[in-house]
């Protein structure tokens, strides 16, 4: 997702510095360029090898270090980034910032660049409480730069127990991230219902019939809702994944749950994006008992869940409704059925037998169809790139049908 960004990370003296560690690994498996800058304090806690590792690139510790060739590398990086992160950012790096202090390689960096900066504050609860600091945090946000607020948990020592002024959590710092990389207001004012994941259809108390959905595509969808500017609404099955800033969650277990949670949803929605992979049948018969494994076969009954989105179809007004197709054989063809007698005005189809395009996996292959014929076929893309895809045509929807009412 963060492929060809060119990304600065600035590491100050925190105890927490061990965790900007993780973040550039993450980063780097995400496809950004990574380069380090450390302060003095900062290599007390973690050496400069270790980030010049994970990076794949030297770290920058002194302000008058040159790259061999005519030009300064701190210059050099502040041309260079996309982005500046500082993890952690302490008080002290925050209080010169805020002062217009640049001593060091990282404050002039701070000050130098046109890129935007994030700034992940991590300290005792008492030094993040404290008045003066509180200050210099809302200059520094006043003036552009971004935060991502530290949290509540336990902090360095016993002592100090639990507080605010934990450093973010990983995800958090990413999320933010994100937004100041690709963030747009495209979708301000609209309201997005997602739906995400698989459901189970119970059996007994311990056994029930699901499918292979692992929601991450339509929690992609719902994050990149999100940097759009739109209110999200994300309705999902069961799963393991970390909740996107910004939505709000409604997880269900069953299609019956799903098809209520969206009734109950779908009022207040502009977009429907169902991404969700709802059971198409459920066991005629629930037993409260787990079953006892015997010699005999066993047959089940399975009766129709309803078809929600057909449902929808027909009372969708003005709304946009993006639907998933996953067919193994017969592909457009099927889809372009779907879009159609489920009056859709785009449909993504995908088969997950090809390589790149499984349900668990962090890619997908998909060719999109819109209701005015248009058909287009993408390469394996990180299934958030692919969000975005889907996500930049449904604003393409929303601009020709003003552009149509205008004219009207």
């Amino acid at each position: 997702m963060f492929a060809t960004k060119k990304i600065v990370i600035g590491v100050t003296g925190g105890i927490a510095a061990y965790k900007a560690c993780e973040l550039v690994r993450e980063l780097k498996k995400t496809g950004a360029e990574i380069r380090v800058v450390m302060t003095e304090k900062a290599q007390k806690f973690v050496t400069p090898q270790t980030f010049a590792t994970l990076s794949e690139n030297p770290v920058l510790l002194s302000l008058f270090a040159h790259n061999g060739n005519a030009g300064v590398i701190h210059i050099d990086l502040v041309r260079w980034g996309d982005a500046l992160v500082v993890c952690p950012a302490t008080a002290n790096i925050i209080g010169k910032v805020a002062s217009g202090i640049a001593d060091d390689a990282l404050s002039t960096i701070i000050m130098a660049t046109k890129a935007p900066v994030l700034f992940c504050p991590a300290m005792n609860s008492v030094m993040w409480e404290n008045a003066i600091v509180q200050e210099n945090s809302s200059k520094l946000k006043y003036n552009g730069y971004e935060f991502v607020e530290p949290e509540w948990g336990l902090l360095a020592t016993k002592t100090e127990g639990e507080g605010w002024g934990r450093l973010a959590s990983l995800p958090s710092i990413l999320q933010k991230l994100k937004y100041i990389l690709f963030g747009s207001d495209e979708l301000r004012n609209q309201n997005v219902l997602v739906t995400a994941g698989p459901t189970r259809e119970p059996i007994d108390p311990v056994r029930f019939i699901t499918n292979y959905s692992s929601g991450k595509m339509g929690f992609a969808l719902a994050e990149a809702a999100i940097l759009k500017g739109a209110e999200v609404v994300l309705i999902s099955g069961p799963n393991q994944i970390h909740k996107p800033e910004g939505v709000r969650y409604i997880e269900v277990t069953t299609a019956e749950q799903m098809r209520e949670a969206i009734e109950t949803e779908y009022k207040n929605a502009n977009i429907l994006l169902m991404a969700a992979a709802v059971s198409d049948y459920k066991p005629i018969q629930i037993f409260h008992q787990k079953i006892k494994k015997s010699k005999s076969k066993i047959v089940w009954q399975l009766e129709r869940t309803a078809d929600i989105l057909s449902l929808l179809g027909k009372n969708k007004e003005q709304r946009i409704h993006v639907g998933f197709a996953v067919e193994t054989e017969n592909e457009v063809s099927n889809a372009r059925k779907k879009l159609h007698s489920k009056n859709l005005d785009m449909v993504v189809l995908n088969n997950p037998l090809e390589e790149g395009a499984a349900f668990v996996g962090d890619t997908n292959k998909v060719t999109i169809i819109t209701k005015d014929g248009s058909i287009e076929e993408f390469p394996k893309l990180s299934k958030f790139e692919v969000a975005r895809i889907i996500l930049d045509k449904v604003c393409h929807i929303i601009q020709n049908t003003s552009a149509k009412a205008v004219a009207i």
